[in-house]
């Protein structure tokens, strides 16, 4: 499994890259046929103070391809929504097969 980390508008911190690192080994356990995982990670071009932070997560599997997009005030939330979004999708996409 490739995985590719890209930071969009700014430079993300080792330990934000090793957790987002950690949790993706856990989709193998779901799919081993997984073939490469990108994040992307984003800061919300808005005009507040706070801005919001975009996870998205593109996984590619042989035949497949799945997309999702979290949204909050910290990338470890927008991170673990996406991941736990995807997670489902895997699962529902494999369950399908398996009937």
């Amino acid at each position: 499994m490739n995985v590719n980390i890209q930071t969009v508008r700014f430079d993300a911190d080792a330990g934000l890259v090793t957790y987002i690192r950690h949790k993706l080994q856990k989709l193998a356990n779901f799919n081993d046929r997984i073939i490469q995982v990108n994040v992307f990670l984003k800061l919300d071009n808005v005009a507040h103070n706070i801005k919001d932070k975009i996870a998205e997560i593109r996984v590619h599997v042989p035949r497949h391809h799945f997309f999702v997009k979290s949204t909050s005030k910290s990338f470890e939330s927008s991170f673990d929504d996406a991941f736990d979004s995807i997670v489902t999708l895997i699962k529902r996409k494999k369950e399908k097969q398996a009937a």
